[in-house]
């Protein structure tokens, strides 16, 4: 009884091995025509992106709850002028759509600051609708755009 176990783990053990070689050694398979046409087709981005001033109204909102909410501070945005743009699609035109735009915000601490921000097509939450990215030159607290809102620009 005992040879034929031992036989048994030494037949088992190279089996195995064998087994382990052939699958290192197996050559790699181009995915065949189902795989590479099943739901793959990658974003469609099309490039419509809102003007700078669309993104206004959310830079002011989301500024005043990043302020009170993180910062505990009273701070909102109480003026906007200068709004421009400053590019759009600045690098391969594979890229997600950017428009990079920047203005001048009047605060409640009564300071003029710069902000810079883009809006990017899908790039709201999960993909859906516009997203936008801001920084306020003075008031980047954690750091995020740093230095002074260069991160935040093309």
């Amino acid at each position: 009884m005992r040879d034929f176990s031992t036989h048994f783990k030494t037949f088992g053990a190279a089996c195995g091995a064998l087994l382990a070689a052939m699958i290192v050694t197996a050559p790699a398979h181009a995915a065949n025509p189902l795989e590479m046409n099943f739901w793959l087709s990658g974003p469609k981005y099309e490039g419509r992106v809102a003007p700078c001033e669309a993104a206004i109204p959310t830079i002011v909102s989301r500024f005043q709850d990043k302020e009170s909410t993180f910062w505990n501070s009273s701070l909102t945005i109480t003026g906007v002028a200068n709004v421009r743009e400053i590019a759009f699609r600045p690098w391969q035109s594979d890229n997600i759509p950017r428009r990079f735009c920047t203005g001048s915000v009047m605060v409640s601490d009564g300071k003029v600051r710069t902000v810079n921000y883009s809006i990017i097509e899908d790039g709201g939450f999960a993909g859906y609708d516009q997203g936008v990215e801001f920084c306020v030159v003075g008031l980047d607290r954690n750091w995020a755009f740093n230095p002074a809102c260069r991160a935040a620009k093309p």
